[in-house]
């Protein structure tokens, strides 16, 4: 069967670590000496299913997210990037994305990553004070997150940096701080992210006094503020031309397959999406109504909002949406956006957007 003219994402992903982080609920085992062999072997395995199951379809990003994937040693990356080079067909203008973390990376790893096809370096930095990052369970400086970052510039590889934000007895003056911090170095793309507590992580079971609403909203209004990136998602700031194009199309609503276990994707097959996660452990259709009220939750956390197209139309109150022009807007090209206003309580607007 053929599906050349339906292109899907892949996200890959590694699930090692050198510890686990006091916040971190996602699937990841600290290991110090992961069978990278094996791993490889399970990796390969998937990409033959998908190759065999799809067809050579287009490929526009890969995505290497983890755990941290820059622990991967050099040569099983580019055996990965290899497989999926003979089977699938790989856009000119590719973006291959790798998550790292400082500490697990030095100049000649990255310049061999860069070697074997990597153009894109997200780094979780999460926070340039020392004393945060032990508090987070960071393993890694400020220090160590700086060079790493000069280390990239100066192979002018595509960059990204994530920081965690509203941590106990943190106000509005510690973001501008970091908004300054990130201009001095200069990054073209990062992500802030709000420190949400899970269930089952270590700081789930301290009882932490977390910033209360009220400073939350000041401190997202602070990055809007301070930040020289503008904002093209609830979280994530960028320069036009440096938008996360794997990232993008995940919240368009764009197919995407998910490789690895604890990998999530959608897959668009014979006119059915499906949900799938990675080794097989999921593989089921989801109706029309369905797939569109996640591409309505993930697309009105962007700028560009959602296209009111028929599927997306059946699934949301249009009444609701033009009696709160202050929270919704309608563009010229037949889309739905949330305000500035409709981003801070995005969650209630989106509860009563959708039937």
């Amino acid at each position: 069967m053929s599906n050349m003219n339906n292109p899907h994402n892949i996200y890959i992903h590694v699930p090692f670590c050198i510890s686990k982080c006091n916040y971190c609920a996602f699937f990841s085992s600290a290991c110090k000496n992961p069978d990278w062999d094996e791993y490889e072997r399970q990796i390969v395995g998937e990409i033959s299913y998908w190759a065999n199951t799809m067809g050579r379809i287009s490929v526009p990003t890969i995505f290497f997210g983890g755990g941290t994937p820059s622990l991967m040693p050099a040569k099983t990356l580019e055996r990965i990037l290899n497989k999926i080079r003979s089977e699938f067909n790989l856009d000119s203008d590719i973006e291959i994305t790798l998550e790292s973390n400082p500490g697990t990376i030095d100049s000649e790893k990255l310049s061999d990553f860069c070697s074997v096809g990597i153009n894109r370096l997200s780094v979780g930095i999460q926070s340039l004070d020392d004393d945060k990052l032990h508090f987070l369970g960071r393993k890694h400086t400020a220090h160590d997150a700086l060079k790493l970052i000069d280390c990239a510039m100066q192979k002018h590889i595509r960059l990204s940096g994530d920081f965690i934000y509203g941590m106990p007895g943190e106000d509005v003056s510690d973001i501008i701080k970091l908004c300054e911090q990130i201009n001095s170095i200069g990054l073209k793309h990062c992500s802030l992210y709000e420190l949400t507590i899970e269930k089952n992580t270590p700081f789930g079971k301290m009882k932490l006094e977390m910033p209360d609403n009220q400073t939350m909203a000041d401190m997202y209004i602070a990055i809007q503020n301070n930040l020289k990136l503008s904002r093209y998602e609830v979280s994530n700031y960028a320069n036009e031309n440096e938008h996360c194009k794997h990232n993008q199309n995940i919240w368009d609503g764009g197919a995407y397959i998910g490789i690895g276990n604890g990998a999530a994707g959608r897959v668009f097959l014979n006119n059915t999406w499906y949900e799938q996660m990675g080794n097989n452990a999921i593989f089921q259709p989801i109706d029309n109504n369905a797939r569109a009220i996640e591409k309505v939750l993930t697309g009105m956390r962007t700028i560009r909002g959602v296209e009111l197209s028929d599927d997306v139309k059946n699934v949301i109150d249009l009444g609701f949406a033009k009696s709160v022009p202050d929270m919704l807007r309608f563009t010229n090209n037949n889309r739905i956006v949330a305000t500035d206003a409709g981003i801070m309580i995005l969650d209630e607007i989106i509860t009563k957007l959708v039937k």
